[in-house]
């Protein structure tokens, strides 16, 4: 519990005493990428200090230009070791009750990360046209298609709404399969264990090539990509699940 309690209090204070000069950061000289880094490096910090490894492979399939990153998630500690390892300024879709935490709510708008009110399916589509938008402006974002943390580390189906992003942005999409992020930090567990988690990018997927009405077929192809990425324990029990709403 050690390591958790260090991990909470620094990220309490990065939040209470970085987080207001960040702020003032972005609206003196705008989010750019030196604001974003910044904000990257300092939780990097404390993730390697209580033990985290990372190991990247596949960064020769990231394509240039703007891009979709969708990735399993099964664990609170896997966002930020995505977020360091994808090599370049993204957004990321989050649930709506993180912005309502002062200072960091606002950091993360100014970022142009975006809410999603999952209890609302007219609020969840008006996240995608604003993300659309800033897509196509040239921020990648990275999503988590299968809409929660999995409670045992294994692949869940994918939600079909999240890909309509990539069909109106018209980018490719790169899935990212994590593993061994579950050992270190299992879903209602506050106990953060050290280890080595592997971030795996996987062949993008045209999603020009679809329509909005196969939305589902392209979220099947990029789950299908993640899970064969994935070691055996953590691929779906089902071989071929299907996409969910």
């Amino acid at each position: 519990m050690i390591r958790t309690l260090i991990f909470t209090a620094y990220l309490a204070l990065l939040i209470l005493i970085g987080g207001p000069l960040l702020v003032l950061y972005g609206l003196i000289f705008g989010a750019n990428d030196t604001y974003y880094r910044v904000g990257v490096d300092a939780v990097l910090f404390i993730v390697r200090a209580v033990g985290i490894r990372t190991r990247v492979e596949g960064l020769e399939n990231i394509p240039p230009g703007t891009c979709l990153f969708a990735a399993n998630h099964a664990s609170n500690i896997d966002p930020p070791v995505l977020v360091g390892a994808i090599p370049r300024r993204i957004g990321i879709l989050a649930k709506k009750s993180l912005f309502a935490i002062p200072i960091m709510g606002t950091a993360f708008r100014m970022a142009h990360f975006i809410p999603v009110d999952r209890g609302s399916a007219e609020s969840a589509l008006a996240s995608l046209d604003l993300a659309a938008k800033y897509m196509k402006e040239g921020t990648s974002y990275l999503i988590y298609p299968e809409g929660t943390r999995s409670p045992d580390g294994r692949l869940l189906p994918f939600k079909r709404g999240a890909f309509l992003l990539a069909i109106r942005a018209g980018v490719p999409v790169v899935p990212v399969a994590c593993i061994g992020a579950r050992r270190i930090l299992p879903k209602k567990s506050l106990r953060i264990r050290p280890g080595e988690i592997l971030v795996r990018f996987c062949p993008p997927v045209d999603a020009a090539a679809y329509t909005p009405e196969r939305r589902g077929e392209l979220a099947r192809r990029v789950h299908d990509e993640i899970a064969a990425a994935l070691p055996a324990d953590q691929r779906p029990v089902d071989a071929a699940p299907e996409a969910a709403e």
